[in-house]
């Protein structure tokens, strides 16, 4: 016999054992149900070294929140046509190109042939790459590029309604926008899947928990009888709006595990596909982009709006986060501080998991670790603008998520 077809035949022999094994359903031609496969899904778990040696850095952000939404609306200053794109909270990574392709549309409204872009965080820089998908010549001018702003502190994974607005000031109108600019970006960051690099990618992310794991709601407490409009800040989590309902259609849901599918030692879990953001590679992917399109950085600080004037561009996109509270002097920015601790990556370990106060969120440039106040919720960092790093939050949440990893009876 032929050594190829004795191996080939080798190979089909191994590959049905292997099937059967498995309890699948050969490929025989025959169809049938194969649903047993999903409760045998049972996926190997590297333990994640969650010890205070791979600690590497603490980042600390401010999260650009505003009340009714992020700011997308446009004004004429002198000769200049300004089209804000600002304020996103907690989701201006996820929203990023759907809110840059409402700015963009606005800025091609007047039909120039070059803009600027003011702020060069993740909302800006995306808006200036879809301006020049467009068509159009753009000169970004900023303190500082991507690495170097605040986007770059965040936690990187897809949360398009994570402290975006809050429901009465936001208005009935929001929400659909919300749900178009979600979806957009859904949509782009698929774009980058399986590029070098692995800019955006997915992973299993579980919810683990030694009670009955149920949706946590903050129904409103009537003893609370201010709010935003009467201190300019919320004063409970109902106030917050919540909107990912709108997109569960695409985007996948938390499903529960039985004991048999669950790979943790705790009594509860469930596990969903988290769609993520590798902070390095995909910066630089966005700022290749835009320099092989002839973009221009000019490396430069605005004071006041009306410096706007002074540019060449006579239509600017201003992207510029948190700052646009003093540069703008829009009080309705409002601060929310966030916090994120990094290990050494660890690749072979490569999912998320939520537990107790604790977040761990392994990618290719480290694993991002949260804290989390359960009883605060939304409410959490509201009104904080301190920027310094909190050790020890980190290492609180550590603590909380270690023990799933502990051998049992050593």
């Amino acid at each position: 016999m032929r050594r190829d077809l004795f191996e080939r035949r080798a190979f089909l022999r191994g590959g049905a054992a292997l099937t059967g094994a498995l309890g699948l359903q050969a490929c025989t031609g025959t169809t049938g149900p194969v649903a047993s496969a999903s409760k045998l899904y049972r996926p190997p778990i590297v333990p994640l070294r969650l010890t205070p040696d791979q600690l590497i850095d603490v980042k600390t952000c401010i999260r650009p929140f505003r009340a009714a939404g992020p700011n997308l609306s446009t004004e004429q200053i002198g000769d200049t046509l300004v089209v804000h794109n600002y304020g996103h909270g907690g989701s201006g990574w996820s929203l990023s190109w759907g809110s840059g392709e409402v700015a963009v549309g606005k800025a091609m409204s007047v039909l120039p042939k070059e803009i600027a872009v003011i702020g060069c965080g993740i909302v800006g820089l995306t808006a200036a790459v879809m301006a020049q998908r467009a068509g159009l010549k753009v000169t970004i001018y900023a303190r500082e590029m991507l690495q170097r702003t605040r986007s770059f502190r965040a936690s990187g994974s897809f949360t398009p309604d994570s402290r975006v607005a809050l429901t009465e000031p936001a208005g009935a109108a929001f929400p659909a926008l919300w749900e178009q600019m979600a979806r957009f970006s859904w949509k782009a960051f698929r774009t980058y899947l399986g590029v070098t690099g692995d800019p955006v990618a997915f992973h299993d992310s579980y919810g683990l928990s030694d009670t009955p794991i149920v949706r946590r709601e903050h129904p409103a407490d009537p003893s609370i009888t201010d709010s935003w409009a009467t201190k300019g800040l919320p004063q409970q989590n109902s106030e917050f709006l919540h909107l990912s309902d709108r997109i569960k259609d695409i985007v996948p849901q938390m499903q529960p595990l039985s004991a048999e599918e669950n790979p943790f030692g705790v009594a509860h879990a469930v596990r969903g596909s988290e769609m993520y953001f590798n902070f390095a590679s995909y910066g630089h992917t966005l700022l290749g982009e835009f320099f092989e399109n002839g973009g221009t950085f000019v490396n430069r600080d605005f004071h006041d709006p009306s410096e706007v004037t002074t540019l060449k561009e006579k239509v600017v996109i201003h992207s510029t986060g948190f700052a646009a509270r003093d540069l703008w002097h829009d009080k309705t920015v409002m601060p929310v501080r966030g916090q994120t601790g990094w290990l050494v990556p660890q690749r072979e370990a490569n999912y998320s998991i939520r537990y107790k106060s604790g977040l761990a969120l392994s990618k290719s440039d480290g694993v991002c670790i949260m804290h989390f106040d359960n009883e605060l919720g939304e409410m959490q960092g509201v009104g904080n603008s301190l920027e310094l790093p909190d050790r020890d939050d980190v290492l609180a949440a550590m603590a909380d998520m270690a023990p799933i990893f502990e051998k049992k009876g050593a």
